[in-house]
């Protein structure tokens, strides 16, 4: 990984990585609780609570139980889940723009948080959407010929992304005001639908939102168990069977489980993406740093290029902090200590357990 080849078998290298790690399992656990957000759409249900927690819970299980399984039958569900989704997304984006009355956004200003550092907070959730292609990395030892197909699937994944991202957004706007977006902010597909296409269309979108869910997490979770192994295997985080039998990867199977099950019955939508962008910012920031300062000429990196992702970097993530300390402080709060736990940890654990001259490599 860049993170081990800039900086060694280092604490930089372990705290990094499990900022990813845990961006990662964050990832998981928003799309736990969106699974359980647009399910619950099929039903006349007001205090939703519980369910959204629950319904979020009970596929994350189920995700559990898939990746017990071969490897195999984890790619070949998670391929089809995932043509489904790409197939099923492209039609409701064309069929919502098709029959709308209009292909703008209309709102009153009133409702709307102005000026850059507004626009930087909006830029800074809008990432999460692109930080799926991490599953890409992290799963790249199953690929043939990884060295030429993981940047490959990278670029493809982002470019569709761009497309299908695009075509929802026009749809979701063509059929509700900006206000309403806001309003059903969580489930904002399936309330465009019934405008568009009537309760036909609702039962689609809310279907399809459940496979997509569904598809992005067992992918995810297969990927990131496997990250947590191999930084075991590296011996840069601490490791405990607790009596389980099995391999690494299925005892970090379970913790990573365990992780999206807390952060899905314990926090909101919201600050889930919030901590997610966080931790994903921070840890890109340190990853441009790396190739910056150690290995702009083995890759050929331009590093002016890579200046400027960085300063981008800085500005987003400092306007997303600071829209967040007036609005919601206590994320920021949990972040930091979060992020000063890991750290901790991993000092101690290290000085515990020093890395041997062979085991380093930078």
């Amino acid at each position: 990984m860049f993170l081990k080849k800039a900086y060694g078998t280092t604490l930089p290298t372990a705290f990094f990585s499990l900022l990813m790690y845990f961006s990662m399992v964050i990832a998981q656990s928003f799309l736990a609780r969106t699974f359980g957000s647009y399910t619950l759409q099929l039903f006349d249900i007001s205090d939703t609570r519980i369910l959204v927690p629950g319904l979020g819970i009970a596929l994350l299980i189920f995700a559990f139980v898939v990746n017990l399984s071969a490897n195999k039958l984890i790619e070949g569900l998670a391929s089809l889940l995932g043509m489904v989704k790409i197939g099923g997304i492209i039609v409701f984006g064309l069929v919502g723009i098709a029959v709308a009355d209009k292909t703008e956004v209309m709102s009153s200003s009133n409702h709307l948080e102005g000026g850059l550092l507004g626009f930087l907070g909006a830029t800074a959730l809008g990432i999460l959407a692109f930080k799926g292609f991490t599953t890409i990395t992290n799963s790249g030892s199953e690929l043939k010929n990884p060295h030429r197909n993981v940047g490959r699937s990278i670029v493809i994944s982002i470019l569709l992304c761009i497309f299908i991202y695009g075509l929802v957004g026009f749809a979701v706007s063509s059929n509700l005001s900006l206000e309403e977006i806001i309003k059903t902010r969580d489930y904002s597909l399936a309330a465009a639908a019934r405008p568009a296409m009537g309760d036909y269309g609702l039962w689609f979108t809310v279907i399809l939102a459940m496979v997509a869910t569904a598809g992005g997490i067992i992918a995810s979770v297969f990927a990131v168990s496997r990250m947590l192994a191999m930084l075991t295997e590296m011996n840069l985080v601490p490791h405990s069977h607790f009596g389980m039998p099995g391999s690494i990867q299925k005892h970090t199977l379970v913790y990573t489980i365990v992780l999206g099950l807390l952060l899905t019955a314990f926090f909101d939508l919201s600050r889930i993406a919030a901590l997610g962008v966080i931790f994903y910012l921070v840890m890109d920031i340190a990853i441009h740093w790396g190739v910056l300062r150690h290995l702009h000429s083995e890759l050929g990196a331009r590093r002016d290029i890579v200046v400027i992702a960085t300063v981008l970097d800085l500005a987003i993530l400092t306007g997303f902090v600071l829209v967040k300390i007036v609005s919601d402080p206590l994320v920021i709060g949990v972040a930091c200590i979060a992020m000063a736990a890991i750290l901790i940890a991993e000092v101690i654990f290290l000085h515990r357990n020093p890395i041997t001259s062979e085991q380093h490599d930078h």
